[in-house]
């Protein structure tokens, strides 16, 4: 039997810090089944799922505990199921950076009672000014009678400059 577990973790970025964890995982005939990780602000950031043996659990989570400069939280994971007829779909949009947006954003998209999988964001000058501009990219899913069209109408109320690409793909 093996148990399935989700790593988030954090700590200051150093290089060789992924392979600790890969080997350490590795060594106890664990499996790296996906992750998302990232250097932000001099922080290495990420969240993991893997599976391990439940003979080796406990020594798991033991060399985890002696890494240095690293907070782990280990939870127990569980792959909720889709219902029938969900709607997976890609959403982009850019706008004039500011306070409270990614509040506004992820308001509509709760009004529409859409689950957010996968959410990027990130700020950057415009190409012809120095005005911040807000990029974001995100992965959801929705119910089958999701209207992207009155969802995307929403999305550009928020702001007369926002560009917003609704993409539906098959869930």
């Amino acid at each position: 039997m093996s148990r399935s577990l989700v790593l988030t973790i954090i700590g200051d970025d150093r290089p060789g810090l992924v392979g600790s964890l890969a080997g350490i995982i590795s060594a106890r005939g664990g499996n790296w089944l996906e992750s998302s990780l990232a250097h932000l602000a001099g922080k290495f950031a990420g969240v993991v799922r893997i599976e391990i043996p439940d003979g080796s659990a406990d020594d798991f989570l033991a060399a985890l505990a002696a890494l240095p400069d690293l907070r782990v939280l280990v939870e127990s994971a569980s792959k909720p199921a889709e219902s029938a007829g969900s709607r997976r779909f890609a959403l982009s949009l850019v706008g004039h950076d500011r306070i409270g947006i990614v509040s506004e954003l992820s308001a509509v998209l709760a009004r529409h009672s859409i689950n957010v999988e996968k959410l990027t964001t990130r700020t950057a000058s415009a190409p012809m000014s120095s005005e911040m501009l807000f990029h974001a990219e995100a992965e959801l899913l929705a119910e089958a009678g999701f209207d992207s069209a009155r969802l995307q109408e929403e999305l550009e109320r928020i702001s007369a400059d926002l560009m917003v690409d609704v993409t539906l793909v098959d869930a």
